[in-house]
């Protein structure tokens, strides 16, 4: 099981596999080697590599699938939209003491609760954080009382609705912000969103596999057909993550409406365009990826270790 200092090293591999070149990935003594029409262009200790991401058209081969699972590297397939299609995840799914221990958890509610709390009270930090002139402490408790007084999962799920379109109508204003909508593409808002929520659901759903979580059988998120639902779980409370580092690309001018082009009455971003928006989201998880470790290395520990608390991710700059 890795440890801490092992995954400080570690990076994440970004591909962008264009139509008309030939991209391959080779290794080569204990290296990843990049190459592009033949030509190597980059080259990545296998020890230091966490996960990697190739968007587009991309021909692997089986030794690169072994070679991924030799080295414990999660290996992600996306499309030109950024939708996965297709992973090959390194764990411990062997982990079964585990698994049982997840399946028979009898206080989902309680952790459904804590999820939502920890996700709205970043979300509160990050209005606080931009002078919204808001008391901080007391509106966490406002929350807080609301969240303990809930008595069912449709209950809760209002709550965490209504704090949740408060706060996007709010923080995003000077972005000519809408409403969310997650996948429709109606706006470049979206479009963007849909992106950093991409990244950091697949690079929370690697932690979890590390450990050898289920990450189908979620506690807020429900069982569904092939929803991952317990890394739609841990990725709440870092959403905040994804937020401010939009808000903080709209403030810097990083975002140009030229990169996107609109068809079909949606929203895709032009394949040119990609690196540089992968960027800065990119950039947000690896400055954030100890404490999202953490977590989930506590998230763990919950289970296996009786009386350990749950973990909470307290957003800090």
């Amino acid at each position: 099981m890795m440890s801490l200092p092992d995954f400080q090293e570690k990076q994440i591999l970004f591909i962008e596999a264009r139509y008309g070149v030939e991209n391959a990935l080779q290794f080569q003594n204990d290296n990843i080697l990049y190459r592009k029409d033949g030509q190597n262009t980059n080259r990545l200790s296998c020890f230091k590599v966490f996960a990697i991401f190739i968007i587009g058209n991309f021909t692997m081969t089986s030794s690169l699938v072994k070679k991924c699972k030799q080295y414990g590297i999660s290996l992600f397939l996306l499309s030109d939209n950024f939708l996965t299609y297709a992973e090959i995840s390194s764990g411990l799914e062997s982990n079964f003491i585990l698994r049982d221990k997840q399946y028979k958890f009898d206080k989902e509610f309680e952790i459904a609760k804590i999820l939502v709390l920890n996700k709205i009270s970043n979300q509160i930090h990050l209005l606080k954080e931009q002078n919204k002139f808001i008391d901080e402490n007391a509106k966490t408790m406002e929350v807080k009382r609301k969240i303990e007084n809930a008595k069912d999962e449709k209950e809760l799920l209002g709550i965490e609705g209504n704090y949740s379109k408060d706060f996007f109508s709010e923080y995003f204003k000077m972005m000519s912000w809408i409403r969310r909508m997650p996948r429709t593409k109606f706006d470049i808002n979206n479009v963007l969103l849909d992106i950093g929520y991409t990244f950091l659901f697949n690079f929370m759903d690697s932690l979890l596999r590390l450990y050898g979580f289920d990450v189908y059988k979620g506690f807020y998120h429900k069982l569904f057909f092939q929803r991952k639902s317990l890394a739609c779980d841990v990725m709440e409370p870092f959403r905040c993550l994804i937020d401010r580092q939009l808000l903080k690309a709209h403030n810097l001018g990083q975002i140009n409406k030229r990169d996107f082009k609109y068809e079909n009455g949606k929203y895709a971003l032009d394949f040119d365009s990609q690196r540089k928006y992968v960027k800065f989201f990119l950039e947000a998880l690896m400055k954030n990826k100890e404490a999202m470790f953490n977590y989930t290395r506590d998230f763990y520990r919950f289970f296996v270790v009786e009386g350990r608390e749950f973990p909470v991710f307290i957003f800090k700059k």
